[in-house]
């Protein structure tokens, strides 16, 4: 009889600290909800943090105020309204053709970036992957680089995107939500050449350019005179601005 009272104890002793491990636990995850998520729930915290998520929109790289000036001392003609409403209308159409897998829907963009979208095209057709950008918003684009190069200049921008964006295989979500919107982050490349018909494919791009005048070295981008004769050199600095390239701005690719 005492065996079994102490086996009874035992077992009584046991299924209580079992409930109180359980009761520690769910307390501890509590608090631990609460301060990730201002809630008692993790699902639910979870749940009000991928929503929030997907409305807020990131943050770009914001140094049009300090590169402006820089690009319109090189090229007083140089609108930033412009060509930020361009890069936009551009960036729209590149998803528009991925998602239609139509590369007409692309208009008046460079050959490079053509490319760049019909490859991404073909990929998905040799996948069998039905790619889709939807509700596409672009909340704001800004200047974040300018480099000068012997020849050329480019100009980095960064917009901030918010879209629909998932993957289908065989009529399965593969990638991607259909219901909840990713916000990310593009950067798109404006690509000038001094002289398209001058550049030395072996020298990565620049361009020997000289007045047609005296023979001197154009060495200023932009430059509507020579600086050694004075010479006019508009009609051989044809400034060819172009949309050289999109990307998603990742951790391994910002």
């Amino acid at each position: 009889m005492t065996g079994w009272i102490i086996a009874g104890t035992l077992a009584v002793c046991g299924v209580g600290g079992a409930w109180g491990l359980v009761m520690y636990l769910r307390g501890k995850i509590r608090r631990a909800s609460r301060d990730l998520f201002g809630t008692d729930s993790f699902v639910e915290g979870y749940k009000q943090q991928s929503m929030e998520l997907s409305t807020t929109p990131k943050s770009v790289s914001g140094m049009t105020r300090l590169l402006e000036p820089q690009i319109q001392r090189d090229f007083p003609e140089f609108n930033w309204m412009q060509f930020r409403d361009m890069a936009e209308e551009k960036l729209r159409q590149a998803f528009m053709a991925i998602t239609a897998e139509n590369l007409d829907l692309l208009k008046d963009t460079s050959q490079n970036m053509r490319e760049e979208v019909a490859n991404i095209i073909q990929a998905n057709r040799n996948e069998d992957v039905k790619e889709v950008y939807e509700d596409v918003d672009i909340h704001q684009t800004e200047i974040a680089n300018y480099e000068k190069k012997a020849g050329r200049c480019l100009i980095i921008l960064q917009s901030a995107v918010g879209y629909l964006h998932y993957k289908e295989k065989d009529g399965r979500l593969i990638a991607g939500k259909k219901d909840m919107k990713t916000q990310t982050k593009y950067n798109v490349e404006l690509l000038y050449i001094q002289d398209p018909s001058k550049v030395n494919a072996n020298a990565g791009g620049a361009v020997g350019l000289t007045c047609p005048h005296c023979g001197a070295p154009v060495t200023n981008l932009g430059a509507k005179f020579c600086e050694y004769c004075g010479s006019a050199v508009k009609e051989i600095n044809l400034q060819v601005w172009c949309l050289h390239r999109f990307y998603e701005v990742t951790y391994q690719k910002v």
